[in-house]
């Protein structure tokens, strides 16, 4: 399989140079070629979380062997993870729930950065590569400490994290700035995770690396196909273990509710659907920042708007990145996708053609919900059902709750829930009453009235001791990266 730049599909690499470069040179998405061969699901039962992996990845990462990707995966998804199947599947009254925060940071981004650092130790192999390798990485709250999780202390690696100084929880912003490891950095910004995100796209472009003989860029964000794919595995394990459970037959169609910012979680899912997933919708949940509900409905892209911090802060994004890989696998005209890429740059908008958008629609649908909304589900549910969950799951909840109602559709339906609801302890306890001013009490009083353990990771994160303090405005971005640069070429 090969990998085409989103906005010039002359551009074409392997999975491995893909992995490596993360975005292209000409600031599109590597992109997979997909043409109609499928996985065979019957070859997937009764497989282990790892040896799934392998199987579903071997499919996207041609290059690889096999053996090569197994190793990875043996490595990734082991002890790190709270149960021992990796991921958890439970079922509340009117849809299965997808816990995909039982990992080593208490959030579904483990799931892609446990592996990646596995996976472009390979790659580097193949493409006979020495040199060190810069990881810059934007965050809007769980990104960040899962790839600094990830990276810490890998040979010839610095990963540096940009996160908005205003936006992440108190737990997410703990949780990075206590961060062990001789080869990290994270860096607080003036402004929001788009601004974050755009800096790390222009530093990738701008051609600054190129004086750095022996320093690459890569990304570890959605932008990077190495952390696309290995999410897509845990679509196929949610729908085998449905089978497994006997609550669908093997072949029924499902629906998938994704809470989705930057769209790569729930492109994953379409791309799962694209190698033979049974699935038949994917709904995109957004919180107040609704500019993808906006964009399935209309056809515009409208970034115009006010940011909105919510407490579902990792879905605070006007600039979602991977919209821009599900329209060059729609339309397959990359100079398309360039020119609406270009337009959004330079108006802050682009509007897609009706028939494209006539394509998108067959498979997804978009809601999204308000602080009032989000808070009454963590209540409600809480209350009614005893189910625990965090805002961005919250936000799932009450798009499929719209989803079902404006569609009186009954289909067997996965949400993904993609955070520990103790990252935003504060913020839960508000919504069900409970007034706490300090985010580290609040987890034990959460813990004290759910009967909901504490993640381990999180426990004692108080008590961790703080390495970074540095705050940067925006215009100082290129030159905080360029001094990342001569640090790294010294040591």
């Amino acid at each position: 399989m090969r990998y085409v730049s989103s906005r010039n599909d002359s551009i074409e690499v392997d999975s491995a140079k893909a992995l490596i470069q993360g975005l292209s040179q000409d600031g599109g998405l590597f992109t997979p070629l997909l043409d109609n061969e499928k996985i065979d699901l019957s070859s997937l039962t009764d497989l282990s979380y790892p040896e799934l992996a392998t199987k579903i990845i071997s499919f996207f990462f041609t290059d690889f062997k096999e053996k090569e990707i197994l190793e990875c995966a043996k490595k990734a998804y082991d002890s790190k993870f709270e149960d021992e199947d990796i991921i958890k599947l439970s079922y509340a009254r009117d849809f299965s729930l997808l816990e995909l925060y039982h990992g080593p940071t208490s959030a579904f981004k483990d799931f892609a950065l446990s592996i990646l650092p596995h996976l472009l130790k390979k790659a580097y192999r193949k493409c006979d590569c020495h040199d060190k390798l810069c990881i810059l990485t934007a965050t809007s709250g769980d990104t960040g400490k899962a790839a600094l999780s990830a990276f810490a202390d890998v040979k010839d690696t610095y990963i540096t994290v940009f996160y908005p100084e205003i936006g992440v929880s108190d737990i997410q912003k703990q949780q990075m700035i206590t961060s062990k490891g001789k080869n990290v950095k994270v860096i607080a910004v003036k402004g929001n995770f788009d601004d974050c995100q755009k800096l790390v796209k222009k530093a990738t472009t701008s051609g600054i690396i190129d004086k750095y003989k022996n320093i690459r860029f890569t990304s570890a964000n959605s932008i990077n196909i190495g952390r696309l794919v290995p999410q897509i595995v845990y679509y196929y394990a949610a729908y085998l273990r449905l089978v497994k459970d006997k609550k669908i037959a093997m072949g029924d169609k499902i629906d998938f509710v994704v809470p989705t910012g930057n769209f790569g979680d729930i492109l994953a899912g379409y791309l799962a659907k694209q190698s033979g997933l049974p699935v038949r919708r994917l709904v995109c949940a957004s919180n107040s920042n609704n500019v993808l509900t906006d964009f399935f409905k209309t056809g515009k892209y409208d970034r115009k708007r006010n940011f909105i911090n919510t407490i579902s802060p990792s879905m605070d994004i006007l600039v979602s990145s991977n919209l821009e890989r599900l329209l060059y696998l729609v339309c397959k005209d990359s100079s398309m996708v360039k020119k609406y890429m270009n337009d959004l740059d330079k108006n802050g908008e682009y509007t897609v053609d009706e028939k494209i958008m006539k394509t998108i629609n067959k498979t997804f649908k978009a809601y999204w919900c308000s602080e009032d909304e989000c808070k009454k589900i963590i209540k409600t549910y809480f209350q009614d059902e005893s189910l625990l969950v965090d805002p961005h799951t919250a936000v799932a909840i009450c798009a499929f709750e719209k989803y079902r109602k404006e569609t009186k559709d009954q289909k067997p339906c996965v949400i993904l829930s993609t955070a520990s609801p103790y990252k935003f302890a504060k913020e839960v306890l508000d919504t069900l009453g409970y007034e706490i001013n300090e985010s580290f009490a609040a987890l034990n009083l959460l813990e004290e009235i759910s009967e909901v353990p504490i993640p381990k990771n999180l426990k004692d994160l108080d008590k961790a001791k703080v390495r970074f303090k540095e705050t940067i405005s925006i215009k100082n971005g290129m030159k905080v990266i360029e001094e990342r640069l001569k640090e790294i070429e010294n040591a």
